[in-house]
């Protein structure tokens, strides 16, 4: 969907585009479908449209996913740099059992002006994600099993749960040794120690 401003209101545009998004919106998208900032901001008053974060909106009747927190950070961060990783990202891919003690997103590193957002951590990166570090899982960009692995250990969280990712991961044929050693490839040694020791536990 394209951010230029249609002559008229397109509500179906709207919903559309929520719908992508588990009922969420930015400004930017619903000015693409034709909500001047006023109408956006009466459709708010009227109960419409539920403000989340500045700038993003949810269809006040859209129905509510467990995610929908993850999904309004990404948008306000901007779905186009940001993309949801470490912690969350195991989250999503369903991995280990570790629980999120917050919103995990990783931008890069020359990117500024990021919104502080509550309970939100926004990591930088010299190492933007490329194409096949990036998944689409949910309507979500999300960093891979393999590049998620990797920032998880290189963050610190528990070898225990970084190893128990490692073997679901690879039981499930959701990535392969090969992909792991190339994502911890210039990681730290204790890193490539902890996925190495890991990856021979799958073995035969």
């Amino acid at each position: 969907m394209g951010d230029t401003i249609r002559k008229s209101v397109d509500y179906q545009c709207l919903v559309e585009t929520a719908a992508t998004q588990h009922g969420h919106f930015t400004r930017a998208q619903a000015a693409a479908c034709g909500y001047a900032t006023n109408l956006i901001a009466h459709h708010t008053r009227q109960g419409n449209f539920v403000r989340i974060h500045r700038g993003v909106y949810r269809l006040r009747d859209y129905p509510s996913s467990p995610i929908d927190p993850i999904v309004a950070a990404w948008l306000a961060v901007g779905k186009e740099r940001a993309v949801v990783s470490h912690e969350t990202a195991l989250r999503i891919h369903d991995l280990s059992d570790v629980i999120p003690n917050a919103i995990h997103l990783t931008v890069p590193r020359t990117s500024h002006n990021h919104p502080k957002l509550p309970n939100v951590q926004v990591h930088t990166t010299t190492r933007t994600p490329g194409p096949s570090d990036v998944v689409w899982r949910e309507g979500l960009r999300v960093t891979s099993v393999a590049r998620t692995i990797a920032d998880t250990a290189e963050k610190g969280v528990g070898p225990e749960q970084v190893e128990m990712a490692i073997r679901q991961a690879i039981a499930q044929g959701l990535t392969t040794p090969r992909r792991l050693r190339a994502a911890v490839s210039g990681r730290s040694q204790r890193v490539q120690i902890l996925t190495e020791r890991a990856i021979q536990s799958t073995a035969p």
